[in-house]
């Protein structure tokens, strides 16, 4: 069986779709996958084994310069990509507008959400098969749901596999003499950000346990924190600005990670890293880290979740975003040990 997935963005996104890859692999033993994705995150569906082929998009990027993106012939060389294979089924896996645009382009029984499914409805109109799945579910479990419903297979009761966990077991071991955590800071809206003093102080607590802590970083900002961080002690290092494969590897290794909402936070649980994710501006009920060894910790206030990218708490607050004033380093360091203390004991 030959199938084609569509799943542009984002890096949280993308990586929900893993354990329905991987279902559907497991049933169809020779299931070939092709997905179609954002360029920025075109490795990770080359980590599964049922994927044999990716094709890159850039819609946000063509978005912005549209004519030059038609008239350099990119759209028309895309386009033939898209269209070379035929495909026993093509599943819009995102259920937005874009990407019904693109399963449409696509040659083969196109297949995705029905209208109250859909997180666009307007997207049902491009499918030939259509597929009511309830959205009070964890998107990892709905996604599961629609792959189960369009390739005709029992929905699985399982725990979510990935089945990219084993694509990393043979790296080479990081040189590192301590045992390593790996700080997940970074994330794009204002409102998720732990305030950094709770972080430099959890980075002492750590480094003081005997752990060295390696953090990742993408823009001049999340550097700068990452800075500010590892001045706490020696044994605190950036992780070099590379691609996803190099922040992946490190987490593998890691014996755990303590993150913000954020994509690599889903990554983590994706490669079974046990892993605390701080909430305060969002939740985690449908769009948290999904996995084993996963722990959540939701900040608890009056506006919580907010689910928005500003802040508009207007009293006094010792913190900011003021959610964030009951997520103190205590709690999140003392869960941490919890993690640890239960990962060695199941190894």
């Amino acid at each position: 069986m030959r199938i084609l997935i569509i799943k542009t963005s984002s890096l949280g996104d993308v990586i929900h779709t893993l354990p329905a890859i991987t279902d559907a692999y497991q049933h169809y033993p020779d299931l070939q996958c092709d997905w179609v994705v954002e360029e920025g995150f075109a490795e990770i569906p080359t980590w599964h084994p049922a994927v044999k082929h990716v094709i890159k998009v850039a819609l946000r990027q063509w978005r912005k310069h549209p004519w030059q993106t038609w008239f350099s012939g990119t759209w028309n060389k895309f386009t033939k990509t898209l269209t070379q294979k035929q495909y026993d089924k093509v599943i819009d896996a995102q259920g937005l507008i874009k990407s019904a645009f693109l399963t449409n382009k696509a040659r083969g029984l196109r297949c995705g959400l029905d209208r109250n499914s859909a997180r666009e409805p307007l997207a049902a109109l491009a499918y030939q098969q259509r597929y009511s799945i309830p959205k009070n579910q964890h998107a990892v479990t709905r996604v599961r749901q629609l792959f189960a419903m369009a390739l005709n297979y029992p929905v699985p009761d399982t725990p979510p596999d990935y089945g990219i966990a084993n694509h990393f077991l043979a790296q080479s071991p990081i040189p590192d003499t301590l045992p390593i955590l790996v700080f997940l800071h970074g994330t794009t809206w204002v409102t998720k950000h732990w305030p950094l003093h709770y972080w430099i102080t959890l980075a002492q607590r750590v480094t003081e346990a005997g752990f060295t802590v390696r953090l990742p970083w993408n823009t001049p900002q999340e550097y700068e924190r990452a800075q500010q961080i590892s001045e706490v002690a020696p044994n605190i290092s950036l992780i070099p600005k590379g691609n996803l494969h190099s922040v992946a590897t490190v987490l593998a290794q890691s014996r755990a990670c303590v993150g913000v909402d954020t994509g690599l936070a889903h990554l983590a649980a994706a490669l079974a890293v046990p892993s605390i994710t701080l909430y305060g501006a969002t939740q985690a009920s449908r769009t948290g880290t999904y996995g084993k060894q996963q722990k959540h910790l939701q900040a608890y206030f009056p506006c919580v979740p907010c689910l928005s990218k500003k802040c508009t708490y207007q009293e006094l607050s010792s913190v900011f975003p003021a959610c964030y004033e009951n997520l103190s380093v205590e709690k999140v360091w003392e869960a941490l040990q919890k993690v640890i203390i239960c990962n060695n004991i199941e190894n």
